[in-house]
């Protein structure tokens, strides 16, 4: 059974480790960073344990990159602590980088060079095997070895881009938007290849747009929402103990509580209350047993992208403002 604390962020699991992954490969602790005006992160606390694929979900602008990027000590943050591989971030980030490889959305690489040139410059950073494997994984992805990069289509440019972060066999594989513009055979692939790491002991930190590719490899994922973390949980747990519960009321001015269990969204329009709860107990309907007003209430089994979307659709401050105003004024209307 794995245990979760929802509110830390943190995973942890008595279920036997895979070979070689006892220890934790991400421990991050109140990590804040601020951009001027913008608070990009928000207090963010999660532990990733060896061995996981560990899927960072999150929209647009919601702080994936930005903590990617204190990860791999690229940016300092303002407060908490973040170690990587029993590293810090900020004081040990060269011996970090020396064990991780790392594919942002965007690589950066010298577009003069072929891919045959850029995987010799590379090789000479990491040990006497840099160069096989290399090799064999630009002839796997069929990228043609003496065209320059900047001849490259965007497809063949994220292969170079994977088979350099690949090469090295890095412990911590952190990989943002990876599979963008790869053909779906190579795309499926590449997942799957992610799973025989987790399985050998490495750990993959996966942050990507295309919630169904991540369905399929994750082990745990995390829900990044306005730089919060909104949800961390193994995702067979999440799948089988999160519903989306829809009351309809007979009047939008009446309150309606919520059933028990832990809610991760509310969301208010007209007549309908939608709740995205984990946890919810199997006798749930009896919470609206006595409610006046509640004209019905449905269940529905979300998936992995409806748990995403309901999550990152609601809008906390402005539901918790509607909240309070329907519970004043009901409470006003029977004074």
């Amino acid at each position: 059974m794995a245990e979760i604390d929802a509110d830390a962020g943190v995973y942890q699991s008595d279920a036997p480790e895979r070979k070689g992954s006892l220890g934790t490969a991400i421990d991050v602790k109140a990590v804040t960073k601020r951009f001027r005006n913008t608070l990009a992160l928000d207090q963010i606390d999660v532990s990733v344990p060896k061995g996981k694929v560990f899927a960072l979900l999150g929209e647009n602008g919601a702080g994936k990159t930005t903590l990617i990027r204190i990860l791999t000590g690229y940016l300092r943050p303002d407060s908490g602590i973040a170690r990587v591989l029993d590293h810090d971030c900020v004081a040990q980030s060269e011996s970090i980088r020396r064990r991780i490889g790392y594919v942002s959305d965007s690589p950066a690489m010298y577009e003069w060079m072929s891919a045959s040139e850029i995987g010799w410059f590379t090789s000479a950073f990491y040990d006497d095997a840099f160069p096989r494997r290399y090799s064999e994984l630009i002839n796997e992805f069929e990228v043609p070895v003496g065209t320059k990069l900047s001849a490259l289509s965007k497809g063949q440019r994220a292969k170079v881009a994977l088979a350099l972060a690949i090469a090295h066999d890095p412990e911590l594989l952190i990989l943002d938007e990876p599979t963008s513009g790869l053909d779906p055979m190579v795309r499926r692939q590449f997942l799957e290849s992610m799973v025989d790491r987790a399985a050998a002991g490495r750990t993959v930190l996966l942050s990507s747009h295309q919630i169904n590719e991540v369905e399929r490899v994750a082990d745990v994922v995390a829900i990044l929402h306005a730089g919060k973390l909104r949800l961390v949980q193994p995702l067979d747990t999440l799948k089988h103990h999160t519903r989306i519960v829809t009351a309809t009321l007979d009047d939008a001015h009446v309150y309606c509580k919520p059933p028990r269990g832990d809610v991760l969204s509310e969301t208010i329009s007209g007549r309908q209350r939608r709740w995205v709860i984990n946890g919810l107990p199997d006798d749930w309907r009896y919470d609206f047993g006595d409610e006046g007003g509640v004209r019905s209430v449905d269940e529905v089994v979300p998936s992995l992208e409806e748990i995403f979307i309901a999550v990152c659709a609601s809008k906390p401050h402005e539901t918790d403002r509607a909240v309070s105003f329907i519970r004043d004024h009901q409470l006003g209307a029977t004074r």
